[in-house]
């Protein structure tokens, strides 16, 4: 059953979020962070719920600072805010009683999850689906020399979910992302990593995801699925991934 819930992050803004749990009673959660321009109710995140609510484990989705039912103009937001707002719902969690709380990103999500792991030690394992570990760099790939100049001089950026027209984000968010590269972070992380990625990724460059695993000194499996894209748009990609991902979190979770 999915229960709304409604936290504050360290700014004091609104975070909606949505506690599933299964019939049984359980310590055990595992926190769902969505990608760039998602919401708490990916397809990722529902297929991840009704997977661990089934084998007994909890999650928690929640929407980034001006995404889905979030307060805050979208144009604000910083890679900064949204680990504050991951770090204030392992908070709550951990005031609710869930004593073992596994962490899960996807895309940005994941860049978000490393650099919350890396400054805790209360994790009981990282779930990863291909992770930005350094996003000023693939926003440089992806946009290129004359549209990082236009994004400059106009707080705007194409819409990189495909959408017409440009979407309104604040110049300050690269600024910020140059600041905040998980390659070194990653080396502090202590839970259990898995990084799962399709080898035809047209967002996040692989070798981010190799370095990534190169500088991880935990129990950690790099899973590259052949010919998956981004959004793991083909149903048996999908299907691989998203288990992969569980599986993982069942066992530490366990």
């Amino acid at each position: 059953m999915d229960e709304p819930l409604v936290f504050k992050d360290p700014e004091g803004h609104h975070v909606s979020a949505l506690l599933a749990t299964p019939d049984n009673d359980t310590d055990r959660v595992a926190v769902l962070c969505h990608g760039f321009l998602s919401s708490k109710n990916s397809t990722t995140n529902k297929t991840l719920t009704r997977i661990l609510t089934g084998r007994g484990i909890a999650t928690f989705r929640f929407d980034f600072f001006g995404q889905g039912e979030s307060q805050g103009p979208f144009e604000a937001i910083t890679n900064t805010l949204a680990v504050g707002q991951a770090n204030a719902a392992i908070k709550l969690l951990h005031g609710k009683g869930y004593r073992r709380v596994g962490l899960m990103g996807s895309s940005f999500g994941g860049l978000v999850s490393l650099l919350t792991a890396a400054g805790r030690t209360d994790l009981a394992c990282l779930a990863l689906k291909c992770p930005v570990v350094d996003f000023a760099e693939e926003l440089r790939l992806e946009f290129g020399e004359e549209e990082m100049a236009r994004w400059k001089a106009t707080d705007t950026i194409p819409n990189i979910m495909g959408g017409a027209g440009r979407i309104r984000l604040r110049y300050a968010f690269y600024e910020d992302s140059l600041r905040q590269v998980a390659y070194e972070p990653a080396r502090s992380i202590t839970a259990p990593t898995l990084i799962v990625q399709g080898d035809a990724d047209e967002h996040v460059p692989l070798h981010q995801s190799r370095r990534l695993f190169e500088a991880l000194r935990v129990d950690k499996r790099l899973e590259m699925i052949p010919g998956a894209d981004h959004q793991f748009t083909k149903g048996p990609d999908f299907s691989r991934m998203t288990n992969l991902i569980a599986d993982w979190l069942t066992v530490h979770l366990s």
